[in-house]
């Protein structure tokens, strides 16, 4: 069956764009990142395309110039992201969704990434990360999501195995892992692979 799933951050750089492409391999989906702001020359579209040559990428609805929270790269940009734009792709494939940045990020001042997710009534996958910290950010993203009564298929979890860490997240979400992605020296289709064969579906 098609599934339409979006992918959140419980962070900046907590390895969304990997989480995604692995996501992309495994249900060989099409890729959608509705906002993209900064680093123009090599976006999270280009990325996933690197590392799954086969997946369709739908183009942004936004590509912002600078490297900043939506809100701000868009007013320095003079313009608004507007809800009528971020109109989902047609596909009669699986459909992989990446967020800009965490569920919390502002795309306009009055209108934040949780706002347009729980519109669709997608399902989301959550990325974390092992950082100090990580605990406080997963665990308040999960307390957003179903505050906001969105559904969540699972975690993803990046970098070195912290024991404690995922024990304390498990326990105290009952939420699913679907996957533990280790720090690698390059990401590439063979590593993507790799990962997208061990992915909990």
């Amino acid at each position: 069956m098609n599934q339409k799933i979006i992918v959140a951050g419980i962070d900046t750089d907590t390895g969304k764009t990997v989480a995604s492409a692995i996501l992309c391999q495994a249900l060989k989906a099409d890729y959608w990142k509705p906002v993209q702001a900064g680093d123009l020359e090599n976006t999270d579209s280009h990325k996933v395309k690197r590392w799954v040559p086969e997946a369709t990428i739908h183009p942004e609805a936004y590509q912002l110039t600078l490297p900043m929270s939506p809100h701000a790269a868009a007013t320095i940009d003079n313009i608004s992201i507007e809800e009528s734009r971020l109109q989902i792709p047609t596909t009669e494939n699986s459909l992989i969704i990446e967020l800009a940045g965490g569920l919390m990020v502002p795309m306009r001042e009055d209108y934040l990434n949780i706002d347009w997710v729980a519109s669709t009534g997608l399902p989301v996958v959550l990325v974390s990360n092992y950082y100090l910290g990580s605990i406080n950010h997963t665990l308040l993203s999960l307390y957003a999501l179903k505050s906001r009564n969105i559904p969540l298929i699972g975690i993803i979890f990046n970098g070195d195995k912290n024991p404690s860490t995922f024990d304390v997240i498990m326990s105290r979400s009952n939420a699913k892992c679907l996957l533990e992605i280790e720090k690698e020296e390059a990401i590439n289709e063979e590593v993507i692979t790799r990962y997208a064969n061990r992915i909990i579906h």
